[in-house]
């Protein structure tokens, strides 16, 4: 990688953020570090409840407070500095500006009452300082940018009148319009067919391009992270178990829960006319109250050994071949302590 070309954008170190709750402490993002370089998609995948929202919320500093609360780690975004140390309302110019989210569930985000046109147009008046006529012609131009036909009559319409593929070309519109830095899209395709899942991710790929923007992909789907990203953070149970680039990811993994979600991704050139079981990887991700001791994955893990029940392994290069670019949490990997 061309560090000149590819200066780090984002670099989370040592995140920790937790909810408190009658129950007890929820460590939903536990010592997470993350490092995103301009121009580049990083893919966070795992299973529903491994932290990967709550890293993208926390990002934007829109963790609910009670109970949720960062607790430690830094933010470091461009020039911005550690975004955990800034006021409200510094947080509010760089929001919608400097950092945009793309929200799972786009009738959830969209103001039923309000037409797309006027919603598009609020955040670009609101950072950009335009009149609302022209933050109006700007919205029509973002509808054309993300493929919606007739961008002059939708700009019009409410988000009951689009179809889901159209409302999440919206919200993408909407999270481009003041050419932000960094777009986080929180399991943008989750809720779209096949075909539109295709078309949203390509429209995702071309703004990449044109507008230079990069991209935190959280999604389960890791084929839509093949396609997608350059380099991937495998998220359980609150932690980065594996972080690597994607074809080292896909080529080379490691940790046994890596393997597992690779694993059971049906494969026409492999299971074609067979009558064969998809693998599935055992039990559930563990209540992040209840968390095992040691490994956090070891009451799932087929390769579990005494180590792993014991210490919780460090985010290091596998000790065999010493790839710094390449960062793996499991003993079987790592040389435990002993004793």
């Amino acid at each position: 990688m061309d560090e000149k070309s590819n200066g780090v954008l984002l670099d989370i170190k040592g995140l920790r953020t937790y909810f408190f709750t009658d129950e007890g402490v929820a460590r939903a993002v536990d010592n997470v570090s993350l490092t995103l370089h301009e121009g580049e998609t990083l893919g966070v995948v795992g299973e529903s409840g491994c932290g990967k929202s709550v890293t993208a919320l926390s990002i934007m500093r829109l963790i609910p407070q009670p109970p949720g609360k960062i607790v430690g780690g830094e933010i470091n975004f461009a020039d911005r500095g550690d975004l955990t140390k800034l006021s409200e309302s510094g947080m509010r110019k760089i929001r919608g500006n400097e950092i945009s989210m793309i929200f799972q569930e786009p009738m959830t985000s969209l103001n039923p009452v309000f037409r797309i046109g006027n919603q598009i147009a609020e955040a670009i008046q609101l950072h950009q300082k335009v009149s609302k006529k022209e933050a109006l012609e700007r919205s029509v131009d973002m509808l054309q940018l993300v493929g919606i036909p007739s961008p002059e009559k939708r700009v019009k319409d409410y988000p009951h009148q689009l179809s889901g593929g159209m409302r999440q070309r919206v919200m993408i519109a909407m999270a481009l319009s003041c050419n932000p830095k960094l777009m986080l899209a929180d399991e943008p395709t989750t809720a779209l067919d096949v075909t539109i899942q295709a078309q949203i991710l390509n429209i995702m790929n071309k703004l990449k391009e044109e507008v230079g923007t990069s991209i935190i992909l959280i999604t389960h789907n890791l084929g839509v992270i093949a396609e997608m990203a350059q380099s991937v953070s495998v998220m359980y149970a609150g932690v980065v178990v594996e972080n690597a680039d994607v074809y080292t990811l896909f080529g080379e993994p490691l940790h046994p829960y890596t393997i597992g979600l690779l694993t059971s991704i049906p494969r026409a050139d492999r299971d074609a006319g067979k009558k064969t079981r998809l693998n599935t990887i055992p039990g559930i991700v563990p209540s992040l109250l209840e968390l095992p001791v040691g490994c956090r994955f070891s009451d799932r893990c087929p390769h579990v050994h005494e180590p792993c029940t014991k210490w919780e392994p460090p985010l290091d290069p596998p000790t065999k071949t010493g790839k710094k670019d390449h960062l793996v949490r499991c003993w079987l990997h790592l040389t435990p302590p002993k004793g």
